[in-house]
């Protein structure tokens, strides 16, 4: 069983029932009932198209017996479910977006899958949420480098 690190956002229409209801559509995802929820921060769009919306940005943690390459198809399954087009402009507004951060300590790299994540200590938007859960993941002083005057958080919880 690994944990897993899962980064979401949203920025189009109800961002928080969105960041919810994918949480609950990870749930036949997990092997354990480990869950670690992240409090939500709201985000200043980064690279996205002009006129872009806000995001609401959260990390959680869970325990799995899917293979990296599985689970990535899943949370990718989940994403078209909730709306979001395969075929898209680069950072388009999207109801969900789900990114794998960690697999335990593993280090892989595919066509559609590097672990870790290569850019998660460069984004504040997700540093933040994740030093929420998991400090001892989050490498000193990382978030000092970082301009995290436009990630804020926020008083919703996706927590059940």
């Amino acid at each position: 069983m690994a944990r897993v690190g899962i980064s979401l956002g949203s920025n189009l229409g109800d961002r928080i029932a969105h960041l919810r209801d994918a949480v609950a559509r990870l749930a036949p995802l997990r092997s354990s009932s480990h869950l670690l929820v992240s409090p939500v921060f709201e985000t200043e769009p980064v690279d996205c198209p002009e006129g872009s919306e806000a995001f609401f940005n959260a990390v959680i943690e869970i325990e799995t017996d899917l293979p990296p390459l599985d689970l990535l198809a899943a949370t990718q399954a989940i994403e078209r479910e909730m709306g979001r087009p395969e075929v898209r402009a680069v950072n388009a507004p999207r109801t969900i977006d789900l990114d794998l951060l960690y697999y335990d300590d593993l280090a892989m790299r595919s066509p559609g899958l590097e672990l870790p994540h290569p850019r998660m200590f460069q984004r504040a938007f997700v540093l933040k949420p994740l030093a929420a859960i998991r400090p001892d993941f989050v490498p000193a002083g990382a978030l000092d480098s970082l301009d995290d005057s436009g990630v804020t958080e926020v008083a919703e919880t996706i927590a059940g």
